[in-house]
């Protein structure tokens, strides 16, 4: 529909189970914690591969969210016909999309059986942690301050701050 010209350009959309919707914008907190959250991944020693999608979206059943990152499995160009249909990680940045992001597309990622999903609360500053999808929903929910260090599943070797993906550690890339 975008490539129809249904939307404007000034405006970022996403689909979520078959309804359109406008994504709010971005406030400088926002793009502080994605930069930051994104650069603690390209730092990071990789023991497979992975690539770093930013606000790309994925194709999950009639669902295309767009989240503001999501680790996947391969290389870049392994998707240059569709979208992926899945994630090691998905990462959602959250201030005033925070109900959006745990009551529509939490669940979306849970039903996509996408095994983990952190969404970095900038408005409590933690980082809340959902793992074991099942029946659209997270089994596993934990909330890690900014003083705690957080290891992904997917890759184990990986220790990433909390307060340097809250934006708040001073090691951040510029």
């Amino acid at each position: 529909m975008g490539e129809l010209g249904l939307f404007d350009d000034d405006n970022r959309y996403e689909l979520l189970e078959g309804d359109v919707y406008l994504m709010p914008p971005e406030g400088p907190e926002h793009a502080v914690s994605k930069e930051c959250t994104v650069s603690c991944f390209y730092e990071a020693p990789r023991s497979r591969v992975w690539h770093i999608r930013v606000e790309s979206p994925l194709r999950l059943g009639d669902s295309e969210p767009v989240p503001d990152v999501a680790i996947v499995a391969g290389r870049s160009r392994d998707y240059t016909g569709a979208h992926p249909t899945t994630a090691l990680l998905v990462i959602e940045i959250a201030r005033t999309s925070l109900e959006v992001d745990r009551q529509k597309k939490l669940p979306i990622y849970a039903q996509a059986s996408i095994p983990e999903c952190w969404i970095v609360n900038l408005q409590e500053r933690v980082l809340e942690v959902y793992r074991e999808p099942a029946n659209r929903r997270y089994k596993s929910v934990r909330y890690y301050t900014p003083d705690e260090t957080i290891r992904p599943l997917f890759d184990p070797e990986i220790t990433l701050r909390v307060a340097r993906l809250l934006g708040e550690d001073e090691d951040c890339a510029e």
